[in-house]
């Protein structure tokens, strides 16, 4: 073979979920209908941060970011996927698959960065009260998510490089977008370098958000367990219960994908939790932020008020 031909493939074919066409229309509708919902909920809670004056607010502006990273994701991802589950024709470029891959590793570790500073709010909330004024500040938000963007796309850049330079001895790729694992089991030899950057740079810019959550949730835990109060037990669930639920589905999901053994798992099964991973979820969030939260609710009333006032 020619080693001076990095790729041996010019376009991908992603099979999607399933091969079996009877099943294409049912996928088709499940994706069509969680992008909607996606770009509805989030969009929503989006425009409530950004208009209402009441939310303009360290927690929810964080809120808000990560309802711009949800679209992003879904955005990425699904309309592609829809393209492809009502076509014969599912091919994808390669530059257009490179693209997506530096996109979604992008978008999806930037999730967990902006619950990891989300984690940090909610600790200063819980565990310093009267300071949090103080300490978290829009302009401590706003440098917390630059930071953030200045680790997770450089990242992204990386693993896109790196699957550029791999070659590929065939081009059917058994997922329905383009991921990272499924590019490195078509290499025609054991990427060796790219498993040590996965298993080094990877597991560490992965790990590190979610080690400061755990940290900032042990803290949260050790200030509540010394009131030894259930009035305290209660408020910090009602400050905690919306950022923590986002935060066990988030990883819960993620764990189970990446470190669940293969030889008890199916490549179907990895494809459902990768769509669970980056499309349901992402769609759940605003519902979780908005359900039970008094703020959102009532933003939410004084929109649908200025709404019918200018229609009438």
């Amino acid at each position: 073979m020619d080693n001076t031909n990095w790729t041996s493939v010019s376009e991908f074919v992603l099979l999607g979920l399933s091969e079996i066409e009877d099943l294409q229309p049912l996928i088709f509708t499940g994706f069509l209908v969680t992008y909607l919902l996606n770009l509805v909920g989030n969009s929503m809670l989006v425009g409530l941060v950004w208009t209402d004056p009441q939310l303009h607010s360290p927690m929810y502006f964080l809120i808000s970011q990560l309802s711009m990273v949800d679209i992003g994701m879904v955005s990425f991802i699904l309309p592609q996927a829809l393209v492809h589950a009502l076509t014969q024709h599912r091919a994808i470029p390669f530059a257009s698959c490179m693209a997506q891959l530096f996109l979604y590793v992008a978008v999806v570790n930037m999730e967990g960065y902006l619950l990891a500073a989300m984690a940090y709010d909610r600790y200063v909330a819980v565990c310093d009260p009267l300071r949090y004024a103080a300490l978290v500040t829009r302009s401590l938000c706003l440098k917390m998510v630059a930071a953030s963007w200045a680790v997770v796309i450089p990242h992204g850049l990386l693993y896109a490089v790196m699957a550029t330079r791999l070659r590929y001895c065939g081009n059917r790729l058994q997922h329905f977008f383009c991921h990272v694992p499924s590019l490195l089991r078509l290499s025609c030899t054991r990427p060796i370098v790219h498993e040590l950057v996965v298993s080094t740079e990877g597991v560490l810019v992965v790990a590190a958000p979610f080690a400061f959550i755990l940290a900032s949730y042990t803290r949260i835990g050790v200030a509540v367990a010394r009131l030894r109060s259930a009035q305290a037990l209660r408020k910090a669930l009602s400050t905690c219960g919306s950022h923590l639920t986002v935060v066990l589905l988030t990883y819960s999901s993620m764990v189970w994908l990446y470190f669940h053994p293969d030889s008890s798992t199916t490549q179907g099964q990895k494809q459902q939790v990768t769509f669970l991973y980056t499309s349901v979820v992402p769609t759940l969030n605003p519902l979780i932020y908005s359900l039970r939260n008094k703020d959102v609710a009532a933003a939410l009333r004084r929109a649908k008020k200025k709404i019918f006032t200018w229609g009438s």
